[in-house]
């Protein structure tokens, strides 16, 4: 399609079945939509301005629901796509090369013809672009290149998985056009985490892909971490009178490396023990039963962290089991337990580290005096700085997400909708 077709089809309305699904059904929401996507193709134009046909993608970023830790250790986790998505505007060609401008950032250029992995690129997103087109290529299917600009409304940092959502972006955009979709969004999740863990350069389960490709609440079970059980959900909180708001404490992240990889470390300590590698292969009855000796071979954390593993993987299936029973008061207990074990237990809230910086626990306390005391929040993500997660009455949803700005600063509090479908093209079907 043509730029100024698409952007004239765009503002006629032939678009706003597709913008609903993904944003909401508010003029509002689909007037700031059109509003963005015109900007994008406009800057697409001014960037590539010898493209004649363009195609539009989005992928979402994604909110963790249950499962807090539990991803690396085989576990369960319930999450959900939300509103709040990258996009691109993109042409194709065959001229061996892929250019991508993500706004506010450098072009990124990856040459086809060498699609090895390229210690330079190390934290880049070129590596990321770089190692998706190579799984691809290793799967038989072949790339000619092609010209993006993308932008995006999944803050970095703000615990709603902007890379995932990257990832899932460039693998949807290879996938419809070079391999006719035949990868789907199972694989296309597993081609992202490969990106990430063996270009990118860093360690990652495979939560955030899966959901961001999947679409709406996703239950996952990585027993099989090869081939995990994946379940869809449908929930409307809307309809139940909630929302999902995500508030970003402004904590730092620097120098909390070790306060992230130490809780994996740690579970994995106990579960060799036992002679496993994870936790999910050992048996909760022998674990706790052997706490007493476990206490000369391990630390109380490492105890605590692991008995907050076995019930946290419980809770998961529980949840997703209470929000297909509809049963909204079991859920928001479970949240409540949730919230208690990551703070008991877990310990992630802050870093022992930076002991007098504790914006977590400070959301938290603030959110219960808001919303009551039986107010489900909880941290939400990595946890130690960040974000938490609450579940919101609609008729509170503006108070509290001003009294969340007044407390960390303007746009910290994020209201968000399930997004029902994962990685797309943005057609008028």
């Amino acid at each position: 399609m043509k730029p100024q077709d698409f952007t004239d089809r765009l503002n006629k309305g032939e678009f706003d079945a597709i913008l609903k699904r993904l944003y909401g059904s508010t003029d509002a929401v689909i007037e700031k939509q059109k509003k963005r996507y015109t900007q994008a193709v406009n800057s697409f134009v001014k960037l590539y301005p010898n493209r004649e046909d363009i195609y539009v993608y989005s992928a979402p970023g994604r909110t963790e629901i249950g499962g807090n830790h539990t991803d690396h250790q085989h576990g369960c986790v319930l999450a959900a796509a939300v509103n709040l998505d990258v996009i691109s505007v993109t042409a194709f060609h065959n001229e061996g090369v892929i250019r991508l401008k993500s706004e506010g950032y450098p072009q990124d250029t990856v040459q086809l013809s060498d699609l090895s992995a390229q210690p330079e690129e190390k934290g880049k997103s070129s590596s990321i672009i770089r190692g998706i087109a190579s799984r691809f290529a290793k799967i038989g299917v072949k790339i000619g290149g092609f010209d993006a600009y993308t932008t995006s409304d999944v803050l970095s940092g703000s615990g709603l998985s902007s890379s995932a959502a990257f990832e899932n972006l460039i693998g949807t955009i290879i996938d419809k056009h070079y391999n006719n979709g035949a990868a789907g969004a199972v694989e296309i999740a597993k081609i992202g985490q490969y990106a990430e863990n063996e270009y990118f350069g860093k360690s990652s389960g495979l939560m955030d892909q899966m959901v961001s490709s999947v679409g709406g609440f996703v239950f996952i079970d990585f027993q099989d971490t090869v081939n995990p059980v994946i379940e869809s959900h449908r929930f409307n909180f809307e309809q139940a009178g909630y929302c999902i708001c995500i508030t970003d404490t402004k904590g730092s992240h620097a120098d909390l490396t070790d306060d992230y990889v130490s809780i994996p470390v740690e579970m994995k300590h106990v579960a060799k023990q036992f002679g496993k590698e994870v936790l999910r292969d050992v048996d909760e009855n022998d674990f706790y039963a052997a706490i007493p000796k476990l206490r000369s071979k391990c630390t109380d954390r490492e105890i605590l962290r692991a008995a907050h593993f076995f019930g946290e993987n419980k809770r998961a299936k529980l949840e997703a089991e209470a929000l297909e029973q509809g049963d909204i008061d079991k859920f928001f207990a479970l949240v409540r337990s949730s919230a208690d074990s990551s703070a008991n237990l877990l310990q992630n809230l802050y870093s022992c580290k930076k002991p007098t910086e504790q914006g977590i626990p400070l959301a938290i306390m603030m959110s219960k005096r808001i919303l009551g005391d039986n107010a489900a929040v909880r941290v939400h993500g990595g946890g130690f700085a960040g974000t938490v997660q609450a579940f919101v009455p609609l008729k509170k949803a503006e108070e509290y997400s001003n009294s969340m700005d007044e407390l960390f600063g303007e746009e910290s509090c994020y209201i968000l909708r399930i997004r029902p479908v994962g990685g797309i093209e943005v057609t008028e079907e």
